[in-house]
Parts: C-alpha cells; structure tokens; sequence
C-alpha cells in the first residue's frame, strides 16, 4: 500500500492537465485532479475553441457577400450576436463536458477547488488535505494587465466571450496572435477597429513578408494600427467608453478596451517558493527536459512553465511525463519544427524557420514565393492575394521553413510541417504531384 492518497496528482484541468491524468491513469496509476474553475484549462473555455468559433462566425460577413458573385441572391442579411454568444458558450459547455467524462472514466478523481502545497507530497485542496507521491503543475497562463493606471477598465480574452452586444467601436491593445485574431472577428462583425502596440513590430516570431501582407490586408478591410504607444492612463468615460492616454501623450477613444498583452504564468498563490520550487524571474516554473522541477517529485507542464505557450505542445508533454512516470516508456518533447498560425482573416501559418532566422543560422538560403489570388477570390472580385514562401538550405537542399498567408492556411500547412520536420529536399517537394485545381498546388509548383 502507497503512503499516500494518490501516486499522482494534477494540479490544473487545462489540455495538459487532462492528458497528463488521463494517461497515468491508463498505466495504473492513482490519480487525482484540482481544477478551480472548469475542466478544460484556457482553450477549451476561454480560449482557442471558442475563438475559432467566433472566426468562423466572423468570416461569413465576407461569404455572404462573396457568394452574390456565385449567383447567390441573399437578402436581408443581418447579424445577432447574442445567438453566436449562446451557441459558442453551449458548444463550450459541450466540450468541458467531454473532457470531464474523460477524465471519470479513467477513474481519475476531480475536485472542483483549488489546490496550494503544503509541502512537497502535501496539497490543500479546498478544505482537504491530500498527499501525492508525484505532483505535477499544469495551471496554464493568464492574459496579461496594463502597468499603468485604469487597467481595471480594459476587459481581457476571459471575458471577451461573454460580451452583452458587440462595441461601435473598439481598442485592442497587443501585437501577438490573440491580438490580431480578435482584430480580425471584430471587424468582421463590424465593429471600428484599432490595434495599439507598445513596440514597432507585430507577430515577431513570424516571417517578415508574411506579416507585411496581413497588415496591407487588413489595412484594406479597415482596421488601423497605431505603433510605439505604450499607455500611460486608462479612463472611463461618461457613456462607458474608454479612454486611453499614451506614453507619447496620444489620446484614443473606444467604446472597449481589449488587452492582449501576452500571458504569464499562473504560479502566484501556490505556495511554491516555500516548497522550493525555482522560478524565473517572468514567474514560470524552471524544470528540465523531462519537465521536472527543482524538488524531485514535483513536474510541471504546459504555459505554466512558459516553454512554447501552444495546446498541442502541452498536451504532448503532460502525455511525455506520464509515460515517463507511470508506462515504463520514458521519452521528451522535440520542439523543433512546431507548426503555429494565426487565424487572422485571412489567416497566417509557419513551420521551422523564417528566412531572417535561416540567414542568421545557415548562410546560404535559397527562397522560393508564389505570390496569387485564390481562384474564389478571382471570381468574387475580392483583390486579396495570398503568399506562400519556402526556405532551402542551400547546402543541403532540405526544407527548413515555410510560411504563408491565405485561405486555409493553417489546414495546408499541417500536412507541410511533415515536409519540413522530416528534412525533405526541394527536389522532393518538386517531384510530388500537384492536385489541381487547388491553392495548395503552388507549393510544388515553385521554381
């Protein structure tokens, strides 16, 4: 018999929270979960699930109007917000309530409160006491807060979500995804649409081109950008708009603010300093290769330790702990070559690196483009033309970027990752017959 209640326990019921449990349970062990709020962690909730939704939503504004082209006679358009809103929460409801059934299935015990250590085996959970052999975080992120005073006046992607109607007019602040996504849907649906970024620069971690035309397109479609303006003062306004002074002594106006200023780490509160669990100094949890902290027994995975803040990257390493731990089958995630996107309209996706980065690292980097409008796009008379760029290592011919911007992008760019992540040469890509008509066909049609 164990000295403790559990073998393991799961502090976190996000994407990497539930693989993690669910696959240590599989092996035989004792599992137990804390989730304070629901099951399912950030994408799921409040997150990427229900963002896409509303993309998906978002995107019909152009469909319907597209669709006159194709001999299509819609009449009376209009839009109901509140019937998108209940639709996406009821699918959200849907899922939490798949992920729990997971979760009860494999027997894994759940308790709807929050967990904070003790010691390194002990948890207070709620009002219990529980002791585990092995415990591992999975407590994700949080959207960031502005430094500066009213920040309490902007509502961030929690509560984004649950909005009574959709603004006239709106102020997001940031110059990551989450920024540009939510860019993207609101103006679609209408709304006036302002990014403001602290910094010259967005997207830094895509390619250079790439973002260029996703800011010339989106330009076009109406939103502005205002860069280099960190906030000095958030105010609310009479009518319950905002308003916003910057640093450069700018003021703008909106009927919302949005921040999506990054995410840190959900560490505050756990009691891990006193446990001895190392942090750095952005307040993420330090661990190693096999996602192990400073205290033996005690893991940590996913945005919580600030590694690549992506779902699938924490799923794949809370399935790596379990394994490790429990299935005798001991193995590390590759971060190498992780496919991203932005679902922008219309949407961004990579792999590998950019040509900056090739440059930098190899040297010698061939680049081919295919610079096209998309066949619906020609018919609809929509003047929106996609991007597609390969980088070749001029050595040794093998794949190591791609990138693009365009229509289902990120749907293309999944069976390309493949490509790239398992080093095939350009010859290669060239000899794979094309499948016409489609967009995907340029990608072996560059010379």
């Amino acid at each position: 018999m164990s000295d403790y209640d559990y073998d393991y326990f799961v502090i976190g019921g996000g994407s990497g929270g539930v693989r993690t449990a669910r696959i240590a349970a599989g092996h035989g062990a004792k599992v137990g979960l804390a989730e304070e709020y629901r099951v399912g962690g950030t994408c799921v909730i409040r997150g990427c699930v229900p963002k896409k939704l509303l993309i998906y939503g978002a995107h019909f504004a152009e469909d319907l109007v597209d669709a006159e082209r194709f001999g299509w006679t819609v009449n009376d358009k209009s839009f109901d917000w509140q019937t998108l809103r209940k639709n996406v929460l009821e699918e959200v409801d849907r899922i939490e309530g798949a992920y729990t059934s997971t979760l009860e299935s494999h027997k894994v015990d759940v308790f709807h409160d929050r967990a904070v250590f003790q010691d390194a085996h002990t948890l207070k959970v709620g009002d219990r006491t529980i002791t585990a052999d092995k415990i591992c975080i999975a407590t994700g992120a949080r959207p960031g807060r502005f430094p500066c005073e009213g920040q309490e006046h902007a509502i961030t992607s929690n509560e984004v979500f649950h909005l009574e109607k959709l603004p006239d007019s709106i102020l997001i602040a940031g110059g990551g995804y989450i920024a540009n996504e939510f860019a993207g849907i609101f103006n679609e649906l209408g709304s006036k649409v302002t990014v403001v970024n602290r910094s010259d620069k967005l997207l830094r971690a895509y390619d250079h081109s790439v973002v260029e035309r996703m800011m010339h397109i989106a330009t076009i479609k109406g939103i502005e950008f205002v860069y280099n303006a960190p906030f000095a003062k958030v105010e609310k306004r009479e009518d319950g708009g905002v308003r916003v002074t910057t640093e450069g002594g700018e003021t703008l106006e909106a009927d919302l603010l949005l921040a999506a200023i990054g995410r840190p780490p959900n560490t505050d509160g756990l009691n891990l300093e006193d446990v001895g669990v190392d942090l750095t100094d952005k307040g993420a949890i330090r661990v190693d290769d096999a996602s192990r902290t400073s205290v033996d027994n005690i893991f940590a995975v996913g945005d919580v330790t600030d590694r690549v803040q992506l779902t699938p990257v924490a799923i794949r390493e809370g399935h790596a702990l379990a394994d490790t731990l429990f299935g005798g089958n001991p193995w590390t995630v590759d971060y190498d070559c992780i496919p991203s996107a932005v679902f922008s309209h219309p949407p961004i996706a990579q792999v590998g690196m950019t040509e900056a980065e090739a440059r930098d690292t190899l040297g010698g980097v061939e680049i081919y483009t295919s610079d096209f409008r998309a066949m619906k796009n020609v018919l609809a008379n929509r003047n929106e033309r996609s991007l597609y760029k390969l980088v070749v290592d001029s050595a040794t011919r093998k794949l190591v970027g791609a990138h693009m911007i365009g229509p289902d992008a990120p749907e293309i760019m999944q069976a390309l990752a493949i490509a790239v992540k398992a080093g095939l040469t350009k010859e290669q890509v060239d000899a794979t017959v094309a499948i016409h008509p489609t967009m995907a066909e340029e990608l072996v049609l560059m010379r």
